[in-house]
């Protein structure tokens, strides 16, 4: 029987079919007209190939703009896969032109990536080569790679970059945003199968170059305190010298050192401090030594000499470990007991508190019992009758535990937070360590006996330097720091750093006094190896036994400032571990006297002489004339 279709059912067929051709041409005039951009930007990424341009870095200056952070232009080497047509020459000549293994190169260029990088880095004479060869699939594009003209000069402060120039550490990673720039990009038109179209102009979009940093150290400066702790690192083997020079008025940092520093161009590689102790004369023979002792090592196994030589080969967390390390800022990254340069702080604190005058008296028998300790003083004898005064020039402990006991508990931990020894200091560089303090109600007599004169708590050198510059600048708490400014490119000046200040921190009276007393440990205490003639020099010494006590390892130090009455640098030297002589007024003081030496002159003060001073040297003069 054959089916028909009523009228009323073809008119319902009708209606579906007129309905579904209307969704059909709405959702097709949706895609070609509304969405029609969106598809055309997808359709046209399918084809178009992005490669990164990157910005060149901003320079770091000095304060009076020598370079210390730089750019080289270099090449990097990419391969894409589909653009390839001979893939062994293209292995080939890699492998002969960038000296890399043919294995990693054979599978980076097989890769089943839209692109593979080779290498970064390449200088501008390997990538030339290259470039001559003109191969289909090699990407050769520009790049540039920090340069440090002065290689280890202030290296732990600067820091370096990786391999895509981003900040490792120091100020390059503390200032990364400002030197970072932002990246261009290139793109390229390619067919279905990713190979290039000739003829298609290529889209570029342009780098913008890092803001240039210019920062608060003075390469001058910075060159004569690292001759200078070189020197006595090498006279006294010691484990590293650190020394930092900044301006106590504002918190300007001119020189930041710790010998042995590193190549910052070669930052991978280890620096071994006692190839510092090695002189010309002994050179020789050290090789010779250390030949003959690799030669004759031998291993026995069951009882037999193999005839095997022993080398110690570190591993790779061993040798990450030794880098890190390497890298460590010890002013700010490490805390230490600072020894008796802390009694600046604990005589301001009396001062502050009003339970010291410069003329009371004390007496030192070479020791004093608290409960049931015994403490002594570094004079076994003692030092008698002494005055307060008198008790800071001989650095005498049993004067600053009768001192800190005047003071108290709460009133020592209120002048310490008062001189921001409770908090870090607020330095422009990363991994800033803190202090490490008794809690307050742990501390009892034997405690606060200890902390009087710098033991039994830890801080970090920049800490202590604060504090000192707080006592001696008339009571301002200022921030240590090296960014001064930002110039755009073209030079411009983009930013001016600003950095807290606390004034008040003590009163005016008894930074006056402070000053006073610590030039007179130079002029005739236990600093007199500081002084420097034609200068009117501050400071105070310490020798502070490293834990575990009785291990016979010592830091020795010399914190002191210039000119004393109104002072426009302070310092601070630390030598970890010396051999032979360890105290800080014989081998510490005497650097910074060398140091203070170059460098006044050098920020223009001008010296001045006592009349009798001027007599003296005429009377050597013609001493010395007439023989």
């Amino acid at each position: 029987m054959v089916k028909t279709f009523t009228r009323k059912k073809i008119f319902v067929i009708a209606i579906g079919m007129v309905t579904i051709l209307c969704l059909l041409v709405g959702r097709l005039s949706y895609l070609m007209l509304a969405k029609s951009e969106f598809y055309l930007e997808k359709a046209e990424s399918l084809h178009e190939r992005e490669r990164s341009i990157k910005a060149k870095r901003g320079i770091i200056y000095d304060r009076n703009g020598v370079e210390l952070a730089g750019n080289k232009p270099v090449s990097s080497i990419s391969v894409i896969r589909s653009q390839i047509t001979d893939e062994e020459e293209v292995i080939n000549a890699l492998c002969s032109i960038l000296e890399l293994e043919e294995t990693d190169i054979r599978k980076k260029v097989q890769a089943n990536t839209m692109r593979e990088k080779i290498k970064s880095n390449v200088d501008k004479e390997t990538a030339d080569r290259l470039r001559e060869l003109n191969l289909d699939g090699v990407m050769i594009d520009e790049d540039y790679k920090r340069y440090y003209p002065y290689d280890s000069l202030a290296s732990k402060v600067l820091g370096f970059t990786g391999s895509d120039n981003q900040g490792i550490v120091g100020l390059e990673v503390s200032y990364e945003e400002v030197l970072a720039g932002i990246p261009g990009s290139i793109l390229t038109l390619t067919d279905a199968h990713g190979i290039e179209i000739e003829n298609e102009a290529e889209s570029r979009l342009e780098p913008i170059a890092g803001n240039n940093l210019y920062i608060s150290i003075d390469v001058n400066i910075q060159t004569y305190a690292e001759q200078a702790a070189t020197k006595v690192l090498k006279a006294k083997q010691a484990k590293r010298v650190s020394v930092v020079l900044m301006n106590p008025q504002n918190g300007e940092i001119y020189a930041m050192v710790n010998v042995p520093e590193y190549n910052l161009n070669e930052p991978y590689n280890l620096v071994d401090v006692k190839d510092l102790y090695v002189t010309p004369i002994e050179e020789e023979e050290t090789k010779e030594n250390i030949e003959e002792n690799t030669e004759d090592v031998k291993k026995k196994e069951d009882g037999k000499e193999t005839g095997e030589k022993t080398t110690k080969k570190l591993t790779k967390q061993q040798k990450q470990d030794a880098l890190n390390n390497m890298w460590r800022n010890f002013c700010i990254n490490d805390t230490y007991e600072p020894g008796s340069t802390f009694k600046i702080v604990t005589a301001t604190a009396a001062l502050e508190e009003n339970v010291v005058k410069v003329e009371d008296t004390f007496s030192c028998p070479g020791f004093r019992v608290v409960e049931d300790r015994r403490i002594r003083c570094h004079k076994v004898g003692g030092h008698g009758l002494e005055t307060f005064k008198q008790g800071i020039m001989n650095s005498c402990n049993p004067v600053f535990m009768d001192v800190g006991a005047r003071v108290g508990v709460a009133n020592m931990y209120k002048n310490y937070k008062k001189l921001g020894l409770f908090e870090k200091t607020g330095v422009d560089l990363p991994g800033e360590a803190s202090s490490i303090m008794h809690k307050q109600e742990d501390v009892g007599a034997v405690e606060l006996a200890t902390m009087s004169f710098g033991q039994s708590f830890q801080i970090t050198p920049l800490q202590l330097l604060r504090a000192a510059s707080a006592v001696i600048n008339g009571g301002t708490l200022v921030t240590p720091h090296f960014g001064l400014w930002t110039t755009d490119e073209n030079g411009k000046k983009t930013k001016t750093f600003r950095f807290t200040e606390k004034e008040n921190a003590i009163k005016k009276e008894t930074s006056d006094t402070m000053k006073e007393l610590l030039e007179a440990v130079v002029a005739e205490g236990s600093g007199s190896k500081g002084k420097v003639e034609g200068f009117r020099v501050g400071g105070k010494t310490a020798t502070s036994e490293k834990l575990p006590r009785g291990n016979g390892k010592y830091i020795s130090s010399f914190l002191g400032f210039a000119p004393a009455d109104n002072p426009q640098i302070i310092g601070i030297i630390m030598i970890d571990e010396p051999v032979g002589i360890y105290y800080g007024g014989t081998i510490a003081a005497p650097v910074m006297s060398e140091i203070f030496s170059n460098i006044l002159p050098y920020m223009g003060l001008e010296a001045e002489y006592e009349e009798e001073d001027i007599e003296e040297t005429m009377l050597e003069f013609f001493e010395d004339t007439v023989e």
